[in-house]
């Protein structure tokens, strides 16, 4: 099957207003790498969140927000793979498979929402074989408040939206991938 070739669209986040920057690195994932298989919802996958953790946020941070975003998937609107809320200001690192449906792993307090395949966990990257490179922006959104006052049953799209009025600095890593 050809590839199918779409124009790439613009960095979600560029498009938002401009805030500082801080310091999100994972053990599994490098930022511009393709993702491993293990993280992905393929049959070559395992579906397990990676590992992330981050530093040099602003000292008035008050709690955080965790995203997985693919711009690139089909149809206008992208696709939200994992938003994780209400992560308290003493978290700084995310374990290898905390996004499991259980939530085993998450830190207390902290809530999955269900993404865009309907599960209140991580699902990793699954984009049509023959499609074009996929980009997911692991975001760590640093805010100025610790709960978004949000329940689990809000929309990720929702969710982001009430982030841009919050976040006071935003840590990105993108990965990509392709079948």
């Amino acid at each position: 099957m050809p590839s199918i070739t779409r124009p790439v669209a613009p960095d979600p986040y560029a498009l938002l207003p401009a805030v500082p920057v801080f310091t999100l690195r994972s053990d599994d994932v490098a930022d511009g790498d393709p993702l491993p298989d293990v993280h992905t919802n393929t049959p070559a996958g395992a579906n397990v969140s990676p590992h992330l953790a981050w530093s040099g946020f602003p000292p008035e941070t008050q709690g955080f927000a965790v995203t997985c975003f693919d711009p690139d998937a089909p149809g206008p609107a992208g696709w939200f793979h994992w938003t994780l809320l209400d992560v308290q200001v003493t978290t700084t690192t995310l374990p290898r498979g905390a996004g499991t449906v259980d939530g085993d792993a998450l830190p207390a307090g902290s809530f999955q929402l269900k993404g865009d395949d309907g599960v209140a966990a991580y699902v990793g990257s699954a984009p049509p074989p023959g499609d074009q490179v996929h980009r997911y922006y692991f975001v760590v959104h640093a805010l100025d408040t610790a709960g978004m006052g949000l329940g689990p049953d809000a929309m990720p799209g929702a969710a982001s939206c009430a982030l841009v009025f919050h976040t006071l600095a935003r840590a990105v890593l993108v990965a990509t991938y392709q079948r």
